[in-house]
């Protein structure tokens, strides 16, 4: 007995060895993280302060685009009139200067809040576009008009 003093050595371990599936699994999280797809659009949000205020649109009158997916497509609509996505921007002009007559016609683009409404069965992709098309055309208050799936 004089030989056993460390305990039994040679006999059968329980314990699993995991560092193998570390490894795999670290290598598997590397892989996945180079492959992953980088976001190709940005969409500035400005996040409300944790007790929103209610906005007050004091004496400025919002220009609303909607869109609706049709049989054909998409429908893209400003203050009820019918437009493609190339004329977008100068209907959208023209709906503002008129929603907004106490403004300046170069003030248009910085003040003027445009809101976009989507029905909930139009594809994001498509809501996106015509909010990326609206930035381009230089106007800043771009918004989403939202309203709760029971209003709807």
């Amino acid at each position: 007995m004089a030989g056993k003093v460390g305990g039994s050595k040679g006999g059968p371990v329980s314990e699993p060895n995991v560092i193998p599936f570390i490894d795999i699994l670290l290598v598997l999280l590397i892989i996945f993280m180079v492959t992953a797809p980088i976001p190709t659009v940005d969409i500035r949000v400005d996040l409300p302060p944790p007790n929103p205020v209610p906005i007050r649109l004091e004496g400025l009158n919002p220009t609303i685009v909607g869109i609706r997916e049709t049989s054909t497509g998409m429908a893209i609509f400003v203050d009820e009139e019918v437009v493609q996505l190339s004329q977008l921007g100068e209907k959208t002009l023209d709906h503002a200067i008129r929603n907004n007559p106490a403004l300046n016609v170069e003030d248009i683009y910085a003040e003027a809040r445009i809101f976009v409404r989507a029905d909930q069965s139009t594809a994001y992709g498509n809501v996106v576009d015509v909010m990326s098309q609206l930035q381009e055309e230089g106007f800043v208050k771009v918004g989403i008009f939202a309203e709760l799936a029971s209003e709807g």
